[in-house]
């Protein structure tokens, strides 16, 4: 991997308001995220583990801080949230794969269709390389034989794996995954680590996943602590491992 950071979150802040004052979800957080890593955020329900992935991915607006990520090409690093709305919904969609705990597949469209999609709204669609490539992440997910189904013919577990297949769909180098284990039983959740682990070292991806299960910590490159908006662990937030990420 290269020895600079792939994303950088620099002293970014995040506070909404309500009805009974502002609320401050995260706090000055600096991150820095090499290439090839499989970092987990761990905490506790309401720490500002979703609302740090949607500053990632550029779904939400950030209150104060920018947050950079390496382009493709040549390594330099844009700013997402000087971005338009527009640009970044394109920008996200053909470099950041985001994975959600409920899924959010389309129910009238079959697992094949489903993962289509994402090339379709990113202008990448051709008819019948976009159905092989859909195809060969159903395969990647051990699912090929499910294609022509509708999700509700699934069970939970094999939801969560087009969800990631569909993720993949246009080679995104990043993807986020918020608590994309958290409804799983143990034995399909160890299948999903698996699968992320095979991303990272086989194929290079860099994976950010929160999760509230501190039992999970080990599973990951490396582990950081959110707690009340904050992250725990200082100085290790900006020291990604350069030898070992991507790496077990």
């Amino acid at each position: 991997m290269s020895s600079t950071s792939l994303i950088e979150l620099n002293n970014v802040s995040k506070t909404y308001s309500t009805a009974a004052g502002d609320f401050p979800a995260l706090k000055n957080i600096n991150l820095k995220v090499g290439g090839g890593e499989f970092l987990g955020i761990v905490g506790k329900s309401g720490a500002g583990k979703s609302t740090l992935l949607n500053m990632i991915n550029g779904v939400d607006e950030l209150t104060e801080g920018e947050v950079l990520v390496a382009e493709r090409a040549d390594g330099r690093k844009l700013s997402i949230h000087d971005m338009s709305e527009d640009a970044r919904s394109l920008w996200r969609g053909k470099n950041m794969g985001v994975i959600y705990q409920s899924f959010q597949l389309l129910p009238m469209l079959n697992l094949l269709e489903n993962i289509m999609l994402p090339m379709d709204l990113s202008n990448n669609f051709h008819p019948r390389r976009s159905r092989e490539r859909a195809m060969e992440l159903l395969q990647l997910v051990e699912l090929e034989e499910h294609a022509q189904k509708l999700p509700a013919f699934i069970s939970g577990g094999q939801q969560q794996r087009v969800a990631i297949a569909r993720a993949l769909a246009n080679d995104p180098l990043i993807l986020v995954a918020d608590e994309p284990t958290g409804s799983l039983d143990s034995l399909t959740a160890d299948h999903i680590f698996d699968v992320f682990e095979h991303l990272v070292h086989d194929q290079g991806k860099t994976i950010i996943m929160v999760t509230h299960d501190m039992g999970l910590a080990s599973r990951f490159s490396r582990s950081l602590t959110i707690a009340d908006g904050e992250l725990q662990n200082g100085q290790d937030a900006l020291n990604f491992d350069r030898t070992t990420a991507g790496q077990k």
